[in-house]
């Protein structure tokens, strides 16, 4: 194997690889991930894994709750499931169906 060849199939996927832990090292100093140095760590020990792990960790950065709409507890109901029963959660003070039944 030549040493062009050899060079190529090495040195494209390292300077990826190095690239991306640069990339990640600058953006978690400009964005207030904090400490950098670990998530250049991180991305140079995992390391195409790596990268997306600070991707989705530095999403989590961007959550606006005004936006959220999950936010108290509200979510869209399929209308041919409107009329089920929801079941009770922890701290839910709702009345369960058996209750509801015995006061009407």
């Amino acid at each position: 194997m030549s040493t062009v060849l050899q060079a190529i199939i090495v040195g494209i996927p390292l300077a990826w690889h190095l690239g991306l832990t640069a990339v990640a090292y600058w953006d978690a100093g400009r964005v207030g991930l904090e400490p950098p140095k670990k998530w250049a760590a991180i991305t140079f020990c995992l390391p195409i894994i790596g990268f997306f792990i600070y991707l989705f960790e530095r999403s989590e950065l961007s959550y606006d709750p005004e936006t959220d709409p999950y936010r108290g507890n509200n979510f869209n109901v399929h209308p041919s499931r409107a009329d089920d029963t929801p079941l009770p959660s922890r701290g839910d003070d709702r009345l369960s169906p058996l209750e509801d039944d015995e006061d009407g």
